[in-house]
């Protein structure tokens, strides 16, 4: 038996070596399995903490199943269509900069009375704002959500310009007894920086959240999934109907909800409102907040308000 080198074999083994392909791209069995776990909506890391938990032969981490979706192969299969954030790039990581603007001490969520938190008092609200397809334009909205009552409003903004963004969160809200509207908690996107406009001419406070701390608002974050089964991000806000909007927030208002008791939204509200004050039994008095009636709404919206999607308002 003679042992050789054989320098051309050799390079051809150092070079396959070199080209540095990840374990799904030589293994198509496993990247089948991996893009038909994806198409049954689990994660990459619900798939490959099963893989473990199984003990099976093959192991992967979630990055590996990340960067396999991300590559140029996975790109051409699509397998990105099937991840929670369904994202064609992907975002770097550990690079995200805060944004927002500076905050005074005042009004950061630490100073917030502690009644606001634990929701014991009315007409704490919260804000923040639901963002759309680029492609379709500047147009998007103000969210609006009491904490107490959990009752929605939303407001149809041309951009993210904040003295517009006031403005609007300020003609919805003046309608309501100042007894409503103590103060709002939003998030430190540059879209609320004209807060002193609230405290000016409704007397609200205002509180910010910590910077990438969303769930310190999270009343108006469960609102927005909520919001996004009627509202899809390729809706086109603009060509949006103001009955179509309406629509959706008198279906969410008077949908009953287990944390206030099976009540609805809109039923806490009224009963949190002075009954004293004149006309405020009647829905209709509050203009552009309140459009819906007391009783149970029955009424379907059947209008095409996204591009290419059915509305499922049931």
């Amino acid at each position: 038996m003679y042992r050789c080198y054989f320098h051309v074999a050799a390079d051809m083994q150092a070079l396959a070596r070199r080209q540095r392909q990840s374990k799904l791209s030589r293994k198509p069995a496993l990247a089948v399995y991996v893009i038909d776990r994806l198409k049954a909506a689990w994660s990459p890391e619900q798939i490959a903490g099963r893989m473990r938990r199984r003990y099976a032969a093959e192991r992967l981490s979630p990055e590996t199943i990340y960067q396999f979706v991300y590559s140029a192969q996975g790109q051409h299969l699509g397998p990105f269509r099937h991840l929670p954030m369904a994202r064609r790039r992907r975002r770097a990581r550990f690079q995200r900069k805060p944004g927002g603007f500076s905050i005074p001490a005042a009004h950061t969520i630490e100073r917030r009375p502690p009644e606001i938190a634990s929701r014991s008092s009315f007409g704490h609200w919260e804000g923040d704002l639901m963002a759309f397809w680029q492609e379709l334009g500047k147009h998007n909205l103000t969210s609006l959500v009491e904490r107490q009552s959990r009752y929605t409003i939303l407001i149809r903004n041309p951009d993210r310009h904040s003295t517009g963004v006031m403005t609007g969160v300020i003609e919805k809200l003046q309608v309501l007894p100042a007894t409503a509207r103590p103060s709002i908690t939003s998030d430190r996107g540059t879209e609320f920086a004209f807060y002193p406009l609230l405290k000016q001419q409704l007397g609200m406070d205002s509180y910010f959240c910590k910077p990438q701390a969303p769930w310190q608002k999270g009343s108006v974050e469960n609102a927005h999934g909520r919001v996004r089964r009627f509202l899809s991000r390729d809706t086109d806000i603009a060509a949006l109907p103001e009955e179509a909007l309406l629509e959706i927030c008198g279906r969410l208002n008077a949908t009953p909800r287990k944390c206030l008791g099976y009540r609805t939204p809109q039923e806490v509200l009224m009963s949190s409102l002075d009954p004293g004050l004149p006309g405020l039994c009647n829905p209709d008095q509050l203009c552009g907040v309140m459009r819906t009636p007391l009783a149970p709404y029955d009424n379907d919206y059947t209008g095409d308000i996204s591009n290419g999607a059915k509305q499922r308002l049931a």
